[in-house]
């Protein structure tokens, strides 16, 4: 019987060669001083190209948990996306275009951020002018980050957001992206989509910033329309 082999992934553990700040260095851990001496090891690159992300673009779980499984660089959505952009078949894609040959009006809704987590602004960006193009009136809603980028870099984006698209609606990602079945959060973003809220009498920029006087950052906006 051969031996076994155990894939153990440790979440956050990242490698510096300095001790300056770096709690992991700092920290008690026999089992891995032991293994780091006596067993063979190297390092894996868990950012941009070598993960199949664009040059310079932080990784994340999903990304490393895929590449680490498939044992080979696999392109992700976001370098994908950005290739159909720039080559022109996002536009000409059939589906999309159906679709929009249909509508008079057309609604974007996405998490507005360059983290390139979830997603990116450029790709919200590229839909809205593409229904623009194809005689659409075109919305924007945007969702709010502040996890996978600064707490307090949402108002630049809506600034740029607002410079290109008419806004619909704002909301952090704490209520509209929730995941751990908190309908009531989920509802109060539904309710504003469905328009069961008085609307803003401020630009969505500002309304943000007064949020930020409030001490609420990005991921936390409350829905508003």
């Amino acid at each position: 019987m051969g031996q076994k082999t155990i894939l153990l992934i440790t979440d956050g553990i990242g490698f510096n060669a300095s001790d300056k700040f770096n709690a992991f260095a700092n920290a008690k851990k026999p089992a891995y001083d032991y293994l780091f001496k006596n067993v063979p090891n190297t390092l894996l690159r868990t950012s941009g190209l070598a993960v199949g992300l664009p040059q310079g673009q932080m990784g994340n779980s999903e990304v490393g948990h895929m590449t680490i499984g498939s044992g080979r660089i696999l392109y992700q959505n976001l370098v994908k996306i950005d290739r159909a952009i720039d080559e022109g078949s996002l536009e000409k894609n059939e589906a999309l275009q159906s679709l929009l040959s249909k509508c008079r009006r057309v609604h974007v809704i996405g998490l507005y951020s360059d983290g390139g987590v979830h997603s990116h602004l450029r790709h919200f960006d590229a839909i809205c002018e593409i229904a623009q193009n194809a005689g659409c009136e075109t919305w924007a809603h945007a969702i709010t980050d502040g996890r996978d980028v600064s707490p307090s870099s949402g108002v630049e984006f809506l600034k740029h957001l607002q410079a290109k698209f008419k806004v619909a609606s704002v909301c952090g990602r704490f209520y509209a992206m929730d995941r751990d079945k908190r309908f009531d959060r989920v509802k109060r973003a539904y309710d504003v989509l469905m328009g069961e809220t008085a609307p803003l009498e401020i630009s969505p920029s500002r309304y943000i910033l007064q949020s930020y006087e409030r001490g609420v950052s990005d991921e936390f906006i409350e829905p508003a329309s």
